[in-house]
């Protein structure tokens, strides 16, 4: 699998950096998910510009003939109040009991989650089109391996591997959107400021730069934008950026052992916080939390956090939202950073939040 290649050097022709591989997840309990992909169409829908790959020259004629126009997107289907893995009253009480354990020195911040539920299947590809209309993000995505659907509006990215350089792009701190825009920019500029937020996000950021230094040349990991607000059309989201230089010979699945999971979805340290996280949330985060995108055969990868996401199972679709828990946080401003996560992936699919969310 090109989890054993090497990094090559960048494509020069203006096209995808996809060319063949493997695509696919990696769940947050580290179980593997990949689809084998030989030939591909990809789209720029900025220069309205599509390539074609593959080796089978009858198979890319073909591609090139069939390709229907888009159908309209179906209405959504009421799919009423979605379930919670935890009460708001619950997850309360989790938020204390991660404070305790930062109170006893085993953790300075922990990525505490939850799970929301709508029983039964959904229309994944029409989810997926609503989703992308309400919450666009460069890193979307919608991957179906088996009966299990991913569907992704996600806006962090993980790792991109591109000419022998590494680039990982942890957000931490959120705030919701405001049809106003005097509000909306003094939302983002509160959590430009906030000192709880800048805190959490400089703790991953430190996570991230140990990681990579596992499997990069000494003294080239570097922090290349720190604490910035990047802007999507349900949330604000405060997010950094580290990079460095692999050394000679690193393969993906080397460059994955060092840095999987994420940091901004474990908390730090990261062995210690997953070991509380496992004794507190009540179950497995399964795709969640974890990353999904690509690896190309020639050792290139581009890897987006599984979050903001829907996953859409034969009996169920399910939602998973959570955030940085830290000594100074307030329990019902956490609260209500979950519900704002969780809140536009569950409309793709007709439900709501659970009252108090």
């Amino acid at each position: 699998m090109a989890m054993d290649a090497t990094p090559p050097a960048f494509h020069h022709d203006g096209g995808p950096a996809f060319r063949g591989g493997w695509v696919g997840w990696v769940s947050y309990e580290g179980e593997p998910a990949w689809l084998r992909v030989d030939a591909l169409l990809a789209f720029d829908h900025a220069s309205r510009r599509v390539w074609a790959f593959s080796a089978d020259a009858a198979a890319l004629a073909d591609a090139a003939t069939a390709v229907p126009d888009a159908p309209p997107v179906p209405e959504v289907r009421p799919g009423g109040v979605a379930s919670a893995r935890h009460t708001p009253e619950e997850y309360v009480e989790l938020i204390g009991a991660c404070r305790a354990r930062i109170a006893a020195g085993d953790a300075y911040q922990l990525c505490l989650t939850t799970r929301f539920t709508v029983p039964g299947a959904v229309d994944a590809v029409a989810a997926f089109r609503r989703l992308r209309r309400s919450a666009a993000s460069h890193h979307a995505g919608f991957v179906r391996i088996g009966d299990t659907t991913l569907v992704s509006a996600s806006p962090e990215r993980f790792l991109e591997v591109r000419g022998g350089r590494v680039h990982t792009h942890p957000i931490k701190g959120t705030r919701p959107r405001h049809p106003d825009p005097l509000r909306d920019a003094a939302l983002a500029d509160d959590l430009r400021t906030d000192a709880k937020e800048r805190a959490e996000n400089v703790m991953i950021v430190d996570l991230m730069r140990n990681d990579l230094s596992r499997v990069c040349v000494p003294s080239s990991v570097g922090v290349d934008r720190l604490l910035e607000v990047e802007t999507y059309p349900t949330v604000h989201q405060l997010v950094s950026e580290v990079s460095g230089t692999l050394r000679p010979g690193t393969t993906i699945g080397q460059l994955l052992d060092a840095a999987f999971p994420a940091g901004s979805m474990t908390g730090a340290p990261k062995a210690s916080a997953m070991e509380i996280l496992a004794g507190l949330e009540g179950g497995p985060r399964g795709v969640y939390s974890g990353a999904f995108g690509w690896v190309g055969d020639d050792g290139s990868a581009d890897l987006a956090m599984v979050i903001r996401s829907i996953v859409v199972e034969p009996d169920a679709t399910w939602v998973g939202a959570g955030g940085g828990i830290t000594w100074r946080s307030v329990a019902a401003s956490e609260v209500a950073e979950v519900g704002i996560k969780a809140r536009a992936p569950l409309a793709a699919v007709g439900a709501l939040v659970p009252p108090g969310w």
